[in-house]
């Protein structure tokens, strides 16, 4: 059966790493974010570190919505035989990184050939920096998903 929606377990892994802040702030990219890492709204406006604070509702709102939008770039770049578990990490991928850079990656190149090739472990972790450092939260990020990946 083809995966279009992410589970319950690749929600929770989004929301660990991006954690949630209930006000605007700028994540490590210097980007301004609000709630579980959105850095938009439903409106398309971008989100301005002077919009209010948001509610925990409001947060799991946006994150729901938002997320729709990253299962549909992962279901049309990505062959229809992958399991679940994949389907979450490279959804959380896209959720981090942005539809256009796992369209563009060697990641959905080695998935779309051959979902169980070892090598794919490792072009997870090439995802890894922020304004060009090494950050430990995207590899420990890039980690999990590997590992949920081949779960």
């Amino acid at each position: 059966m083809k995966v279009t929606k992410a589970s319950q377990k690749g929600l929770d892994l989004i929301k660990r790493f991006e954690g949630l802040k209930l006000k605007p702030y700028l994540c490590p990219a210097s980007i301004a974010t609000i709630g579980y890492g959105n850095t938009y709204y439903p409106s398309g406006a971008k989100v301005k570190l002077t919009d209010p604070a948001i509610t925990k509702e409001k947060a799991e709102e946006l994150l729901k919505f938002l997320l729709t939008s990253y299962e549909k770039g992962v279901d049309s770049f990505c062959r229809d035989d992958i399991n679940q578990n994949q389907f979450d990490a490279l959804t959380s991928f896209a959720y981090n990184v942005g539809v256009g850079n796992l369209q563009k990656s060697t990641l959905i190149k080695k998935v779309n050939r051959n979902p169980n090739d070892p090598t794919i472990r490792a072009e997870f972790m090439k995802w890894n920096k922020g304004g060009g450092k090494v950050l430990l939260g995207l590899t420990r990020r890039r980690q999990a998903e590997a590992d949920l990946y081949f779960s």
